[in-house]
């Protein structure tokens, strides 16, 4: 923690955790604003659907491969220079986006997105640790994921406005947008807070031996694993949602909100009780078991209406906003801890962490969901296995971190 945290921001400690939210809602609006248009793209630059998919996963392995870096580059030159370097970068990607004539183009300007997004994610991560202790971290940690739970309910709607009333292009102009308000606020109100005597020397032997000192630490990967992996059993949903709510539900573009809605009522809700249970509870790990055990019987749940009956809207939306909020019951909990592993390498750490679940991520969006979309029951089946790998990397580690 920085020691002079408390001269840094004398604002309530509500308005910084607004400020980091709106950079962790930049990935969120990346990804889900477009989702309502992927059919208009499509035909508007003679794109095949499996190559507007890989529009996505080619954001999200940006997003991953840069997220390694991120964390590394704060730690080294401060925070405030790699967000604001991040949200320039993406505010020209998003422009790009909209001027994209061809898919090439398109898949190009998506990726360079995904590479500038992961800054402002990562580098927030850090910036709490940076100036709140444990309890205070937990308990704006979970405001951060509250805040960040309006995005993607927001987004869909947006975006399917956007579609039907202005054009496809004009929900990249959006984010565009977005990312020169961003830009702006941040450079008047972001402090930093990477003490001058917490920095590391930036040079390729010393992010080498970071890089390995994670990689090579069980504890580690498997709280990254435990945190990063049950995202997708919800995320895979939202990647699958053209397909899921338009054939699988008879929802139209401007219906995508219901799925969003749902989710992110439930990442709402588990954040709120998670910033609630901080400091009132003897062991945080349990938090972290009630997540997980919640998110375990609503798959079974989930998996079993699939295989008894035709999906109806009234019940395969619910257990997903329950799944959303046993994961943001637990996150809050397991990020610190992974940021707590490293204390010398928080940047670094939030950047590995982020990376691991972003790699997750585009891996399901570019083969997972592909496969499995089709197929309401197999959908279910591949959110359990996912949910089920974040159990086990949980029921290995918990005994060596508590």
């Amino acid at each position: 923690m920085n020691p002079d945290a408390h001269l840094l921001w004398r604002a309530p400690r509500w308005a910084l955790a607004a400020l980091l939210a709106c950079l962790g809602m930049l990935g969120a609006f990346s990804t889900d604003t477009y989702l309502p248009a992927f059919s208009g793209i499509a035909q508007a630059i003679d794109a095949t659907p499996v190559q507007m998919q890989q529009t996505l996963s080619a954001y999200l392995f940006g997003f991953a491969i840069m997220n390694l870096f991120h964390g590394a580059l704060s730690d080294s030159f401060g925070r405030r220079p790699v967000v604001l370097i991040g949200l320039v970068v993406f505010t020209l990607a998003s422009a790009g986006c909209a001027l994209s004539t061809h898919i090439g183009a398109l898949v190009f300007f998506r990726t360079v997105q995904g590479m500038s997004a992961g800054a402002g994610i990562v580098v927030s991560r850090a910036v709490i640790r940076d100036m709140f202790p444990p309890q205070d971290a937990q308990r704006v940690m979970s405001q951060v994921t509250i805040y960040f739970g309006v995005a993607p309910a927001v987004a869909p709607i947006v975006g399917g406005f956007l579609f039907v009333h202005v054009g496809w292009s004009a929900i990249f102009w959006f984010l565009t947008g977005i990312g020169v308000v961003l830009a702006i606020a941040n450079y008047q109100l972001l402090p930093e807070t990477l003490h001058t005597t917490h920095r590391q020397a930036f040079n390729i032997g010393n992010l080498m031996r970071g890089y390995w000192q994670m990689a090579s630490s069980a504890r580690f990967m498997a709280l990254a694993l435990a945190s990063g992996i049950p995202f997708n059993g919800m995320f895979l949903y939202v990647l699958s949602a053209p397909v899921f709510l338009g054939e699988h539900l008879g929802f139209g573009p401007e219906q995508f909100f219901w799925l969003f809605l749902s989710t992110i009522a439930g990442i709402v809700g588990g954040a709120w009780l998670s910033g609630q249970m901080a400091g009132r509870i003897r062991k945080p790990h349990h938090q972290i078991r009630h997540g997980l055990l919640i998110m375990a019987i609503v798959s079974v749940v989930n998996l079993v209406l699939n295989l008894l009956f035709k999906p109806q809207a009234w019940w395969a939306l619910p257990p997903l906003g329950i799944y959303a909020f046993g994961w943001a019951l637990m996150v809050p909990v397991v990020t610190l801890m992974v940021l707590d592993l490293m204390p010398e390498r928080r940047g670094m750490a939030s950047s590995f962490q982020a990376c691991i679940g972003s790699l997750a991520n585009g891996f399901v969006a570019g083969v997972i969901a592909p496969l499995v979309m089709h197929s309401t029951v197999w959908l279910a089946v591949a959110s359990t296995l996912m949910m089920s790998i974040g159990v086990v990397a949980w029921i290995w580690v918990k005994p060596r971190v508590t």
